[in-house]
């Protein structure tokens, strides 16, 4: 049947995450399976198959309240294979534009009888057609329709904005104390969105103008990021990123555009000793080093060796020379390393956090996060920042940034930092929110920075 390895691929993915993986790890294997057994699927099943894991996995919550509305076994209590399957079916019906519902219906059915689920089918068909005809009822060809309407929603409304935007619901509650209901539903909105690519262009090498016209020439729709002088973001989807044009000879990295704006931070100018201290992958390290033109005594230091060479990787393809890589853990730097102490006048921590801003970017990583994992990182940071405030050279800066709108992680950690560093002065601090692809800004991740001084 048409279209059927796609969903039974996307099927495989949202196993592979309940029993752990990472969405992104899990669907690239998954992929490179198939195509050693049969052959690489075609670009649109390919897309079809990541729109459904994706998806289902963002949407999990809101998919499994629809399994305990229509079936007489809740999800939780449905056996696994069948609980994903059935996911695959429902999120083809509620958010997938293209493709038809008689489509859907008969691809997942027909899937349980191809992965050894055919008493199960049955059971499969009734509830896919089941909410067919409750949506049918509730208005369900309108546009406007939403994905819960015919479901029942929970009085307190943090439970249901975690249902109508699958959310975890401790998550919930803690944004509408953040925020106002209005920017609350904003941020769910943004996290359940498909990411935009955001390319950053190597000004050592070419112009965001240049760049523009050659994907322009390609016939790469594109456009220019406003507040990034660098940035610009692609327009539609397209396959690996590696085949544009201007990959291969560095004239571009893909880096989000709110992470475009930490490096900047830091005033980086040529001829300074600069450290970034939990580097890897890499995008901010070769930021600095296109921002202070190559040349500065530029460290890019993290605990893994292997996403080190990622990043020596990178910087060689972009031309640059003034990273030097080092393998170690930032809050052992200072015992490592003690000649350095007072020695760095540009200090970079992008710390390890929640990452509760990216969530739009990584499907998975809203189910697993948790309240203790966020009390433990909030320590780690503070060991971090500890370790690194020796580093700085007098009158050096540090700029502390995450990628989590989490304030224990944020501000509550900077503003104790401060009580306990009376000397140390904080220049500027900023939030950057997650906001649906449709709003002003328009896109982009959640970031956190606070640029610090050390005293003269």
């Amino acid at each position: 049947m048409p279209g059927l390895a796609s969903r039974q691929l996307a099927w495989q993915v949202l196993q592979a995450v309940a029993a752990g993986a990472y969405a992104d790890a899990a669907l690239e294997r998954e992929l490179a399976s198939l195509a050693r057994a049969v052959g690489c699927l075609s670009a649109a099943d390919r897309g079809l198959a990541t729109e459904i894991a994706y998806g289902a996995i963002r949407q999990r919550l809101l998919l499994d309240g629809w399994i305990d509305a229509l079936g007489n076994v809740s999800a939780l209590r449905q056996p696994p294979a069948l609980r994903w399957l059935l996911h695959v079916g429902l999120y083809q019906l509620l958010f997938s534009d293209r493709v038809p519902a008689a489509a859907a219906v008969s691809t997942t059915v027909a899937l349980a009888k191809r992965v050894g689920l055919g008493r199960l089918a049955p059971v499969v068909n009734g509830m896919l057609r089941s909410l067919l005809r409750r949506r049918e009822q509730q208005g369900g060809t309108e546009p406007h329709h939403e994905p819960w309407d015919g479901l029942p929603l929970p009085a307190d409304p943090a439970a249901a904005l975690a249902l109508r935007r699958s959310l975890p619901p401790w998550l919930s509650a803690e944004l509408l104390g953040w925020l106002p209901p209005v920017r609350a539903e904003a941020f769910a909105l943004a996290c359940n969105a498909v990411p935009a690519l955001d390319l950053r262009a190597n000004p050592l090498r070419t112009s965001r103008d240049d760049l523009l016209a050659r994907f322009a020439a390609a016939g790469v729709a594109a456009r220019a990021l406003p507040g990034a002088p660098h940035g610009l973001t692609l327009l539609e989807r397209v396959g690996d990123p590696r085949d544009l044009p201007g990959y291969a000879g560095g004239l571009w990295c893909v880096q989000d555009r709110s992470a475009q704006a930490i490096a900047p931070l830091l005033d980086p100018q040529p001829g300074q000793r600069i450290l970034d201290a939990c580097a890897a992958p890499g995008g901010k390290s070769t930021h600095l080093a296109e921002l202070v033109g190559d040349v500065a005594e530029l460290w890019a230091l993290d605990r893994s060796e292997a996403r080190l060479r990622r990043l020596d990787r990178n910087a060689e393809r972009l031309g640059l020379t003034a990273i030097r890589s080092l393998a170690l853990d930032a809050t052992a730097l200072a015992e490592a390393k003690p000649h350095w102490c007072g020695s760095f006048d540009r200090v970079l921590l992008d710390a390890p956090c929640s990452g509760l801003g990216t969530l739009a970017r990584h499907p998975d990583a809203r189910w697993r996060i948790t309240p203790d994992a966020i009390e433990g990182l909030v320590t780690l940071q503070r060991q971090l920042l500890e370790a690194l405030l020796p580093l700085l050279a007098p009158g050096g800066r540090l700029v502390y940034a995450t990628c989590t709108v989490e304030p224990r992680e944020n501000g509550g950690l900077i503003n104790a930092l401060l009580t306990a560093h009376p000397g140390l002065s904080l220049l500027q601090e900023r939030q950057w929110w997650p906001e649906p692809p449709e709003a002003e800004r328009g896109g982009g991740d959640g970031f956190y920075a606070a640029v610090l001084q050390a005293p003269a």
